[in-house]
């Protein structure tokens, strides 16, 4: 029997939809062919209409699959033994993430150029200076997502700085990510919203019926809308970054980046991040 371990996304995890298409050909497909080229739980999955793209070797002698449906991509792992498949984050020793590292590597890159006038488009919420900022950036994020925490903390001190940064509002971290959405883009300052949710994080939440998909159903829409977007650049995975460099091309980043790559992503001076929350990505 093939067994499916699954842990809570953090970056670069693959999408709940996907996940979810992953899951259910393993378990539908019955049939396998005798002379098969992938492991078990791979070939089902291709007979069920999901492609291999590529496959490469991970951490912990894990072999990395890259899979595509509809357009959008997702990695999955098998063990050294092939009986299992893993879907869900690799955190290294250190707290990096892998996962972030293999989508960057292995995930194919859309044309994010085209694409980067619809993000004008998406329900966000703007941090730092609204009018005359030194840069702007966009972060795809999930109310529940540890990494895109980290990344809202390190960015602070470069939106006290002149950054502004648009946080697009997403739903892929289980039952509680669509209406803690919703709470933050209903709200009347949706900042103060944000804020109070990234201040908050970790901490014990309660939900209201107003903040439900059904009791909001337009906000609910535009947070799938965000989450389709996100596919189409390419992340499988939050947090994912957005910016033009100083040349004026659309550039992307999957993942919690490094505290020394923030300068070049945000275009700004190097900042002082102090916060010790932080002193492993640095």
């Amino acid at each position: 029997m093939i067994a499916i371990h699954s842990k809570r996304r953090g970056a670069g995890v693959p999408s709940l939809v996907l996940h979810a298409a992953i899951a259910v050909a393993i378990l539908a497909v019955s049939a396998c062919t005798s002379a098969e080229e992938y492991p078990k739980a791979i070939q089902r999955a291709v007979d069920s209409g999901l492609r291999v793209v590529k496959s490469f070797p991970a951490a912990s002698g894990l072999t990395g699959w890259v899979l595509a449906q509809g357009g959008q991509h997702t990695i999955v792992y098998t063990t050294a033994d092939k009986k299992t498949l893993l879907a869900g984050a690799l955190i290294g020793e250190g707290g990096e993430s892998l996962s972030a590292g293999y989508e960057d590597k292995h995930v194919p890159k859309p044309d994010i150029s085209a694409l980067f006038q619809e993000l004008d488009k998406s329900s966000y919420v703007v941090e730092g200076p609204v009018s005359s900022p030194k840069g702007m950036i966009y972060v795809f994020i999930d109310a529940n997502c540890p990494f895109c925490h980290y990344t809202w903390k390190a960015l602070q001190p470069y939106e006290e700085a002149g950054l502004q940064v648009r946080w697009i509002l997403v739903d892929t971290l289980g039952p509680t990510s669509m209406p803690k959405a919703i709470e933050v883009l209903a709200a009347p300052d949706k900042t103060a919203a944000l804020r109070r949710m990234e201040e908050n994080h970790g901490k014990p939440w309660t939900g209201s019926t107003r903040f439900t998909a059904d009791a909001a159903p337009a906000l609910a829409q535009n947070i799938r809308k965000n989450g389709e977007l996100m596919g189409r650049f390419g992340f499988s995975g939050t947090p994912g970054i957005v910016w033009k460099d100083k040349q004026g091309e659309v550039q992307r980043k999957a993942g919690m980046p490094r505290l020394h790559e923030f300068p070049l992503i945000t275009g700004l001076p190097e900042q002082k991040v102090d916060d010790p929350a932080l002193a492993r990505f640095r």
